[in-house]
């Protein structure tokens, strides 16, 4: 729509910039723009002042004009046209959402693993007081090392950064992988054994996608990681659990469970399970492999917490040399969640068909990310960081259990390590969550960490609850009622 000199021109006049504020010129345009646009001063089809007109009227950079307009158009407030300049768009009104789902006021009929994880990943505003939460607090972890190995790789990695990358990941980051593995005993090697992968759970979903189809048994430890039973139940199987001590799995209901449902496979937290803290014995490790062999099924051993644990575990990647036994870790606890890196170590072949599944799933992961990673253990900050974050958690984790224990809960097996403490409330812990939930709480309550969803008494809470205090003042008023 063609607009007038004067339509065009009035605009320029009244606007100067601010010197010296802390918003930069080019937001201050943007803004300026924005609001002439929402308050119909600038209407739709008007034709914007050209870049040159703006900038020596403002006394302004044309780029600093530019900018401003390419971020309006990415607003979709204004569009350009070809040898025309810069035109309001038209406002398109939105189509009414008259089916349009109202959240639910209440708590559902059943607290599951959905509920657990809307919760934890809330839409809305999030909830006051998270001690579910499977990750440790920001200011718990070094953003500032991580910022600064994230402009250092963009810098390094230049190019590399806009291309698709390695089907098995970043050639470097497997490289350190492959030392380090090798020096904990995993015979790990960078392009036979090793693929990265976008975090924990792209791993497993990966091998649950090749290695299980609809009607497959598969053993889990209960309690376990209750994400990991939503999963499979998603694929179709059976989930079987088996009873989790404090050195391990229940070895008798094991071997009776894998002679009568013959399970294709088998997950285990071997160190510093997920929720109770507690690492698998040398002689239970022997065992679990030797059941493995006697039924012929596969071990997936999740690593995810595994250093957290102040030494060297034991593990069965270790012990079984990847034949049996797959290995899947990353850097979401102890790093950052958001950089999403993974990595899973598993024998030759197996690692040719997961490569070939990661290719047809989401061609490859960030090489971003793995770069990231890369400098961080390449440069031993990773090592320092986990030293210092590890000091912290064990001593938070003390004080957490000392405060449980006051409030009348107990901890059947003090945990060996990590960020959870599996402590018995004596009563329904479901109900307990419900309770807590009314009051801005967020609790894990012992029911999602069973396969089967059984009632439980237990709950998970997260180390660093240890100094709230309001959390202590809602959970001791619970309790008391």
């Amino acid at each position: 729509m063609p607009v007038s000199k004067r339509g065009t021109a009035a605009l320029i006049p009244h606007w100067r910039p601010v010197r010296g504020s802390e918003t930069t010129l080019v937001v201050q345009l943007e803004q300026e723009l924005t609001s002439r646009i929402a308050d119909h001063l600038l209407r739709a089809g008007s034709r914007l002042p050209s870049v040159r007109r703006m900038a020596e009227s403002a006394g302004v950079s044309r780029f600093t004009v530019l900018e401003a307009y390419d971020r309006l158009v990415s607003k979709g407030l204004i569009e350009p046209r070809q040898g025309a300049g810069y035109f309001v768009k038209a406002a398109v009104p939105l189509p009414p959402l008259a089916d349009a789902a109202v959240a639910p006021s209440a708590l559902p009929s059943q607290l599951d693993v959905a509920w657990l994880l809307r919760g934890m990943f809330p839409e809305a505003a999030p909830v006051e007081i998270s001690a579910a939460a499977g990750l440790l607090p920001e200011d718990w972890m070094n953003t500032g090392m991580v910022h600064a190995a994230i402009r250092a790789a963009g810098r390094g990695a230049g190019a590399a950064c806009l291309g698709y990358g390695h089907p098995r990941g970043y050639a470097p980051l497997r490289e350190q992988l492959a030392v380090q593995l090798q020096s904990q005993g995993i015979a790990a090697q960078r392009d036979q054994t090793l693929m990265l992968t976008a975090g924990v759970t792209h791993a497993l979903d990966l091998l649950f996608r090749l290695l299980l189809q609809p009607g497959d048994t598969v053993m889990v430890e209960d309690p376990g990681w209750f994400l990991i039973f939503g999963r499979l139940a998603a694929c179709g199987v059976r989930i079987v659990g088996v009873p989790r001590g404090p050195d391990g799995p229940d070895l008798d209901v094991m071997d009776h469970l894998a002679a009568a449902h013959k399970p294709k496979l088998f997950l285990i937290n071997s160190a510093v399970h997920n929720p109770t803290g507690q690492t698998l014995s040398a002689a239970a490790a022997h065992d679990v492999l030797r059941l493995a062999e006697k039924h012929d099924f596969l071990i997936i051993e999740d690593d995810t917490y595994a250093d957290f644990h102040p030494g060297i575990p034991v593990r069965l990647a270790s012990l079984d040399r990847l034949k049996r036994v797959i290995l899947v870790g990353g850097y979401a606890k102890t790093l950052a969640a958001g950089l999403r890196v993974g990595f899973l170590a598993a024998a030759p072949e197996l690692i040719l068909r997961l490569t070939d599944l990661k290719l047809l799933a989401g061609l490859t992961t960030s090489v971003l990310g793995e770069c990231v990673v890369h400098r961080l253990l390449q440069e031993g900050q990773y090592r320092r960081q986990v030293v210092r974050l590890r000091q912290r958690v064990d001593q938070a984790r003390e004080r957490c259990i000392e405060r449980m224990i006051a409030c009348g809960l107990t901890v059947p097996h003090l945990p060996h390590a990590g960020i959870f403490v599996w402590a018995d409330c004596g009563r329904n812990s479901e109900v307990l969550a419900r309770q807590a939930a009314e009051m801005g709480v967020l609790l894990a309550p012992g029911v999602l960490f069973s396969p089967v969803q059984a009632p439980s008494s237990c709950i998970r809470l997260t180390v660093s609850m240890a100094d709230h205090p309001k959390f202590w003042s809602v959970l001791q008023k619970l309790l008391s009622a």
